[in-house]
């Protein structure tokens, strides 16, 4: 054992568990899914029990995977069913722990068992499910969050879908072309709302979780690279990351307070990232398809565009959301372009448009639905009004940065936080 312990937790859970859990699954089939997943987690409890000394061993994700292994292992022993099994993982744990190019081969297996996840007997928003919390170490309110429904829900639902597949016992390959496509949705759903919950997401204690967005870009970009799975819906998929990534180093103010995009430097964005993104929309560009993830990345790239939020032409952004609502009508679009024609048509235009939001229950508990009604109330000459909405905001943030931002807001439009 030497050098410093690395910081556990959250981070280095997302970033080895799904490739321990593939790897193992790769030996071990899906129907001994569930016992991969706890394994991992025993490895990650071992790990904060062993390491809590401040004393790491010089490869921390070669110690995960091989501890995971053993607890695999002894798991498979109170089965009786170690024999034959235990060649094979132990054959898998070399071949991802010693071999040259070992990080594509966890990467290719991480990828094969995202797709095995997304079996055909499970509704879409069941595989999207099971790739979020096997794959990607969402917690069941997180994806309760990613889905705007409950705990229990989501919990019913896992249950449901791992006895699905634990009946198939084989890993799906990824080789036919046709299966690929037939599950490729599921697939790109699922890392969409990994960069999401990063960007975006409800975590108590962090607004902002660059590592899962660089997760999701990762595995985007072996999407984009792998030859039956790669094209232009998957190329506007990286490309909306590499715009809305290129923005995260100006997401958080120096005291840690979130700022929205009107408050944000944009000498700060990165522009590397921003020439990738136009790059990458220019190749999604290939095809005759108008999809959502087109439509996301075009909207994305406009704010790119933009010299400064004043400059942003509203009304290209507001037409684009028209279209993105009618491919996707889910209530945080609709949220979304209501705030995008009250920029473009005034605030009476985006209070309208807030309140003929269709399902608009399912945003009860998102704080941003009456900050925005706080912000053309405001822009309408209604401060009172405003501070109303902001306090009701107030009550829904979900760490302590929206708390800061809505806070602020309220401030300055003469309420008390």
């Amino acid at each position: 054992m030497s050098g410093e312990a690395p910081l556990l937790g959250d981070h280095l859970f997302r970033r080895e568990a799904g490739r321990m859990v593939s790897s193992l699954v790769r030996a071990l089939g899906v129907r001994h899914l569930e016992l991969a997943e706890d394994a991992v987690q025993d490895a990650l409890l071992r790990a904060l029990e062993t390491w809590k000394f401040g004393r790491a061993p010089a490869n921390p994700a070669a110690w995960l995977l091989r501890t995971a292994r053993n607890r695999a292992l002894d798991l498979l022993r109170r089965e009786g069913t170690f024999g034959r099994l235990a060649a094979e993982l132990e054959r898998s744990l070399e071949q991802a722990a010693g071999e040259p190019g070992a990080p594509r081969a966890i990467a290719d297996d991480e990828l094969r068992l995202m797709f095995s996840c997304c079996d055909p007997a499970l509704a879409p928003e069941a595989q999207v499910g099971v790739i979020l919390k096997t794959l990607c170490g969402f917690s069941v309110r997180e994806i309760a969050h990613a889905f705007l429904t409950s705990e229990a829900a989501v919990e019913k639902q896992l249950f449901r879908s791992r006895r699905t597949l634990a009946s198939r016992g084989a890993l799906f390959e990824v080789r036919d072309a046709a299966q690929v496509r037939e599950r490729l949705p599921a697939v790109r759903s699922a890392v969409y709302l990994l960069f999401n919950e990063g960007y975006h997401g409800g975590h108590p204690a962090e607004a902002v979780r660059q590592d899962l967005c660089h997760e999701a870009m990762r595995l985007a970009d072996l999407l984009c690279d792998h030859p039956a799975a790669g094209g232009p819906e998957t190329e506007a998929l990286l490309a909306l990351f590499c715009f809305l990534a290129a923005r995260l180093p100006a997401r958080l103010g120096d005291d840690g307070v979130l700022l929205l995009l009107a408050d944000q430097d944009r000498s700060q964005w990165d522009r590397a990232l921003v020439a990738e993104g136009f790059r990458r929309l220019d190749r999604s560009a290939a095809g005759q398809a108008l999809t959502a993830w087109h439509l996301e990345a075009a909207i994305a790239a406009a704010h790119c565009a933009a010299p400064s939020f004043a400059a942003t032409d509203w009304g290209s952004i507001r037409r684009l959301y028209d279209l993105l609502l009618r491919e996707r009508p889910t209530p945080v679009v609709a949220l979304n372009r209501a705030i995008a024609v009250g920029m473009a048509d005034g605030p009476e235009a985006g209070l309208r448009a807030l309140a003929s939001i269709e399902r608009r229950e399912r945003l009860a508990r998102y704080p941003f639905l009456p900050a925005a009604v706080a912000e053309f109330e405001l822009r309408a000459g209604r401060p009172g009004r405003a501070a109303e909405q902001l306090r009701a905001a107030l009550l829904l943030a979900r760490n302590p940065a929206e708390e800061a931002v809505l806070a602020r807001k309220l401030r300055a439009c003469g309420g008390a936080s």
